[in-house]
């Protein structure tokens, strides 16, 4: 029941603004699942919802900084599977004391994200090598955790001369669902999937992106990014003390 309804809760918080790994994932270390695994198994279980937000998304991919979306997936997808198998490698021991920092990166783009991306818009073109650098790092922090890592590419790609974010929101959308996807088989294939406790959490989830996409038409977007801030300071602050205290 308790990752039924934390799965709930972080589909609703992927369809309002983002963050729910700051749910699923203490919740699944909450039980017992190890660091490592836990972050495989939260992934999969988000991944639906990503999925269904892709498709709805699907007509307005395009091209960014003047590079085809097909090069971009695959760039993403190169650095989805390098960051999945890193973390597999990932003693959990270690993992525990990069997590907090993984989570107050992903905090920070949270709170700074939307202002940082649309101060860095600029019409400068970048080189085709320095766009899919930086995008095979950001596929790679996508595959090793993901956390925030929509906002990360939106504002990596506004400050590379991208465009307008209500345009590059579909783009990104895609990207972030295309390295959560290699993630997924990477795990799947290698047994990081702790499956009695991501079924659960994976239902809840569904059900949850399906329920915040019809609050999320209600509520004043202003009191769901405070709500999403105050889980993910929260969440920072338990796992620092936790690996630290």
């Amino acid at each position: 029941m308790l990752l039924f309804l934390a799965g709930l809760l972080a589909g609703s918080m992927n369809a309002l603004a983002g963050g729910g790994s700051f749910v699923s994932l203490p919740a699944l270390i909450s039980v017992g699942v190890p660091s490592v695994a836990a972050n495989a198994t939260s992934t999969l279980a988000l991944f639906p919802g990503g999925m269904a937000s892709s498709w709805v998304y699907r007509d307005g991919v395009r091209s960014v900084c003047g590079v085809n979306v097909m090069p971009i997936a695959i760039v993403t997808v190169t650095g989805g599977v390098a960051g999945s198998i890193l973390l597999l490698l990932t003693p959990s021991r270690i993992f525990d004391g990069i997590l907090p920092w993984l989570l107050l990166v992903a905090t920070l783009m949270l709170a700074a994200g939307p202002r940082l991306s649309a101060q860095l818009q600029t019409q400068a073109r970048p080189s085709v090598l320095a766009f899919a650098t930086v995008q095979f790092f950001l596929g790679l922090y996508g595959g090793y955790f993901g956390g925030a890592v929509g906002l990360m590419m939106l504002a990596a790609w506004s400050a590379l001369g991208g465009g307008d974010i209500k345009s590059l929101n579909p783009t990104r959308m895609v990207m972030v669902t295309a390295a959560n996807a290699v993630a997924v088989v990477v795990f799947v294939l290698a047994g990081a999937i702790v499956w009695q406790e991501c079924i659960p959490m994976t239902i809840g989830a569904v059900i949850g992106g399906w329920i915040g996409a019809h609050i999320g038409r209600r509520l004043p977007s202003s009191v769901v990014r405070l709500l999403t801030l105050a889980v993910a300071f929260l969440t920072t602050a338990v796992f620092f003390s936790r690996a630290y205290l």
